[in-house]
């Protein structure tokens, strides 16, 4: 009997579509051909904001039975395991070793593969760069049948191609990587409240010397002296103590909230109060990993906080030499505009080149932001956010993206020409289909 097609969307929800869903279980099991000759892509746990994950009407490879750990050196801190395992896996596995995942992304829900083909990065950037600066080979099992063992010194154009490629390129079925060493599963933590955008930078400027992993939230409402408010976490791990596994989230939203739940006021009053709750200018802590990398992982199916509508994330990088004039510009049209979100991110990247020839992180800063899908007016404050982003040179991340135009992404990305010629003629995705249409 052919299988139906089943609905599918991504963690912004707002993009309902449905595909063929075909699970892979073994990284040794060769390909299935996709349902009526259609297109296949791999599909994980589906935490990529936009439509990169999806494939309309298509096939998707859902690798996450595909998780098992093939070999792990406790000794060097080496890892190697199948594309579907996630990082949740990972870490239940070397953290009481005393390993840490050398790049991580802000949730640990997401797998291996999908590190791999979005070129994750993290907190560490200015440090450690993107997670494909730590992966030492991998296998592509291409539709053909081929399988090709990639890595700097084997298929070296496929290792480039793959990392950062949004999964385009084939199936990844195995991963090996480095770990970063921890004498603890805690974090020495600071907490700096800013008053302004002028003093973001300045901190910034002076925690990537002394601190390994730097972020900051701000508050997009705030206007006049206070614009780009917000404060800022950095840390350590710290050089001794337990190494005790973080556990299943404690919170829950069992239920879409009301569209009128977040509105201007709403999320004015809770950035007041969020800023507001640090009193020091510097408040010192230790906490244990989790909340430090994943606070949203603790509370299941947080998404539904925006509403049946769901929400876009709008993640962007622009250069050290057009940072303080873009992100004035984008905040105050934000502030302008009448829409934010209380989940602003705002973090500076490093000058460490990724291997990936598709990859997002360039040096200079980034902001992401959280929306409600209120549809025309999101979508056109947007397309002027994007405008402002080009002006200063920037790029924007696929992985968070679900609405920019094809012209945006071939000026913002100009590699996309060169890394055509890598995708596999069986795969594609709802985000490459977009942003590409009608080139030749």
């Amino acid at each position: 009997m052919k299988p139906s097609l089943q609905p599918v969307a991504s963690w912004g929800r707002h993009l309902p579509t449905r595909s063929w869903l075909q699970p892979v279980y073994w990284s040794c099991d060769p390909l299935t051909a996709p349902v009526d000759g259609q297109t296949m892509l791999a599909y994980g746990m589906g935490r990529s904001y936009g439509d990169c994950c999806l494939n309309e009407d298509g096939t998707l490879l859902v690798t996450t039975g595909m998780n098992h750990v093939l070999a792990f050196d406790a000794e060097a801190g080496v890892i190697r395991c199948e594309a579907g395992a996630t990082l949740d896996d990972i870490l239940k596995c070397i953290v009481p070793r005393g390993w840490f995942l050398p790049v991580t992304p802000g949730t640990k829900y997401v797998t291996v593969g999908g590190a791999v083909a979005n070129d994750v990065h993290g907190k560490n950037h200015h440090g450690a760069g993107t997670f494909g600066r730590h992966v030492r080979r991998f296998e592509l099992l291409r539709s053909d049948g081929r399988r090709l063992l990639c890595s700097p010194q084997e298929n070296p154009e496929w290792f480039a191609g793959t990392i950062g490629g949004i999964g385009l390129t084939g199936l990844i079925t195995w991963v090996e990587f480095s770990l970063r060493k921890i004498g603890s599963a805690m974090i020495e933590m600071e907490t700096v409240k800013f008053k302004n955008l002028d003093e973001f930078f300045q901190i910034a400027a002076e925690s990537d010397q002394d601190f390994e992993h730097t972020v900051a939230w701000v508050d997009c409402l705030a206007s006049g002296d206070a614009l780009g408010r917000g404060l800022f976490m950095r840390g350590n791990h710290a050089a001794s103590g337990r190494l005790t596994v973080h556990g299943p989230p404690k919170l829950g939203v069992p239920f879409d909230c009301p569209a009128l739940a977040l509105n201007t006021l709403s999320i004015k009053i809770f950035n007041a109060l969020y800023h507001g709750r640090i009193r020091q200018r510097i408040t010192r802590s230790v906490v244990h990993y989790e909340p430090f990398f994943y606070p949203l992982d603790g509370i299941n199916h947080w998404n539904r906080i925006y509403g049946r509508r769901g929400f876009f994330q709008y993640q962007f990088v622009v250069p050290y030499s057009a940072e303080a004039g873009a992100c004035r510009e984008i905040f105050g049209r934000i502030a302008r505009s009448g829409q934010a979100s209380f989940l602003g991110v705002v973090k500076t990247l490093g000058n460490l080149e990724s291997p990936g020839m598709m990859s997002f992180p360039r040096p200079g800063v980034t902001l992401a932001l959280d929306f409600p899908n209120r549809g025309a007016r999101t979508l056109e404050l947007f397309d002027e956010l994007d405008r402002v982003v080009l002006a200063a040179g920037g790029r924007f991340y696929p992985a968070k993206d679900a609405r920019m135009s094809p012209e945006c992404y071939r000026k913002s990305c100009p590699e996309w020409q060169a890394f055509r010629k890598f995708i596999d003629p069986a795969f594609s995705s709802r985000f490459w289909r977009r942003v590409t249409q009608g080139s030749q």
